[in-house]
């Protein structure tokens, strides 16, 4: 994909509804879904990962909380399945294996369910930085299971 066109759906289409939502609901939390390697510098050489690092910098600038998400690799669970041929192969072929990949490379792999609650859970605590790694994922999950486990 060119850059405008990615720019256009990753950067311009998000921050019309971020800005849209912070002028309608300034109080609200905004979460935006970027990536493992985002480029907040918005100089390197890799495409998409300058224009995740505009948006993300841009959507830090708006008048709400903003959390940025950088998952890794996403396990898809509960039959998720991506809509693009070419990568429900690759998963395909990579399921046998993700019991030790998880293993090997702990904070580069998330389950698509240990996406969700953490956005809900920062929604409702935040969290002590803006921009959340896999590992900072993983601490969101284990104070959220904590938090059950004591009621």
């Amino acid at each position: 994909m060119k850059e405008a066109d990615y720019a256009r759906i990753t950067y311009d289409f998000t921050l019309a509804a971020a800005e849209l939502l912070s002028r309608l609901h300034p109080g609200m939390t905004f979460i935006y879904v970027s990536g493992a390697g985002t480029d907040s510098s918005e100089q390197g050489r890799s495409m998409w990962a300058r224009v995740k690092g505009r948006t993300e910098n841009a959507s830090l600038r708006l008048p709400f909380s903003v959390y940025l998400f950088r998952p890794g690799f996403i396990q898809p669970m509960d039959g998720i399945e991506s809509k693009t041929p070419s990568c429900r192969i690759i998963y395909r072929v990579r399921a046998p294996f993700m019991p030790l990949l998880r293993g090997a490379l702990p904070n580069q792999v998330l389950r698509t369910r240990e996406i969700g609650r953490p956005m809900l859970s920062l929604a409702r605590q935040g969290y002590g930085k803006p921009a959340l790694e896999t590992r900072d994922i993983r601490a969101v999950v284990r104070r959220e299971q904590s938090q059950h486990t004591a009621l």
